[in-house]
């Protein structure tokens, strides 16, 4: 089944008309997107937009082959004006299933959102899943017989979509995963690509055409990813938006409760409301045991609150404890840690923060402390893939 991008971007394009935004002054020209539409093997058309005739043949296609055109969600704003020679458009009831001439078979997939997502079985039995901008598949709770080969969906702005889908094997390994509808919040260029490659996803420039079901190299996602940065950086959530394409994580909190500390408990309430539901949370500092261990993916914040507990236990904070074997209960105790990292078989996503960049602390304790921390992300980096610095909320790869 050969599938044509005619579009990529949201309903309203990127840019945007008239919208003064930083994205969309970036995505002029080149790096332009038209509205998401799909052709599929020149006989199914999934959503019709304007200039889909033009957009068609500059990626060598006609649409004079199509047999039918299906809407995926309500398109707002001046009517499309239907191309000569092509079927009107509509849209499937959810749970039905329309058999094309050409032998397609396609199913309507209802969403927990306005709108129809479009599950399309060639005539030699390639499957593709196409799901509208904002939307996930509904009421999905079963494993499913086998993957799709291709899922065509709203990476950026529904990643539950795709955790939704790996909850129930609908897809796997070998699923080939393209973001589409993608808008002004996208972040752009290798921002975007690395955002989307941590999903084992991709994005595709308009006019771009795909084999669902052909050989395919899945898109590289990093097992080991430090992300480090300064205060209120944005490292978090950086670090959240790595596995927000996963149906299970397990969130390892290294800081506790403090119980009575109302400003340490808003903090982690914060943190809390951003996570997925189904993410699990661990408030421990045994962190060598869970990553030796098997299990779902692991988000580990964060490495400095870790150092903390351990120099407690050490006693580091003092003088002659640390003369007298704190040193060396600190030094073996990190190196488990990262004896772990590097041999852990779990993704793992591990938070930490940068210091050394300000004013050198006052005391012989914070001194202590900020050496040792820079020595242990200087030693967890180098067992890393990927090594992630965020400033202001930007992110610079380090590594990978």
């Amino acid at each position: 089944m050969e599938l044509t991008l005619l579009g990529t971007g949201a309903p309203d394009g990127l840019p945007r008309p008239d919208c003064p935004c930083a994205r969309c002054a970036l995505a002029r020209g080149a790096g332009g997107r038209a509205a998401t539409a799909l052709l599929v093997d020149d006989a199914l058309l999934l959503d019709l937009t304007p200039g889909a005739v033009f957009a068609a043949a500059r990626a060598g296609h006609s649409l004079t082959g199509v047999r039918q055109v299906l809407l995926t969600h309500p398109h707002d704003g001046p009517a499309v004006e239907l191309p000569a020679g092509l079927p009107p458009a509509g849209r499937v009831p959810d749970g039905r299933v329309l058999t094309l001439i050409s032998g397609h078979r396609v199913r309507a997939v209802p969403m927990d959102a306005p709108g129809t997502g479009y599950e399309v079985t060639s005539p030699e039995g390639a499957r593709l899943l196409y799901l509208p901008p904002g939307g996930a598949p509904a009421g999905l709770t079963d494993p499913v017989a086998e993957p799709y080969d291709l899922v065509v969906a709203d990476v950026v702005g529904r990643p539950d979509a795709v955790a939704r889908l790996r909850a129930v094997e609908a897809v796997g390994p070998a699923t080939e995963l393209i973001a589409v509808h993608l808008d002004h919040d996208a972040p752009p260029g290798p921002e975007l690509e690395r955002r989307l490659a941590a999903a084992g996803a991709r994005a595709v420039p308009d006019g771009t055409t795909l084999t669902a079901g052909g050989h395919h190299a899945p898109a590289p996602v990093p097992r080991r990813t430090l992300v480090t940065g300064g205060a209120r950086s944005g490292k978090s959530v950086e670090a959240e938006r790595r596995l927000e394409t996963y149906p299970e994580v397990v969130y390892v909190a290294t800081g506790g409760t403090r119980n009575g500390d109302a400003e340490w408990a808003a903090r982690v309430g914060l943190h809390r409301e951003r996570r997925p539901a189904a993410w699990r949370t661990e408030e421990t500092c045994e962190l060598a045991e869970l990553l030796s261990s098997d299990g779902p993916p692991l988000l580990i914040d964060c490495l400095s609150l870790w150092l903390t507990d351990l120099m407690d236990r050490v006693d580091a904070w003092d003088d002659a404890a640390w003369a007298g074997g704190g040193e060396r209960a600190l030094r073996a105790g990190t190196a488990e840690l990262v004896a772990a990292v590097r041999g852990t078989r779990r993704t793992v996503v591990l938070v930490t923060n940068e210091t050394g960049s300000g004013v050198v602390p006052a005391t012989a304790a914070g001194r202590r402390f900020r050496d040792e921390l820079g020595r242990l992300n200087a030693a967890v980096a180098e067992e890393c893939e990927q090594v992630l610095l965020v400033v202001a909320g930007q992110v610079l790869p380090l590594r990978g």
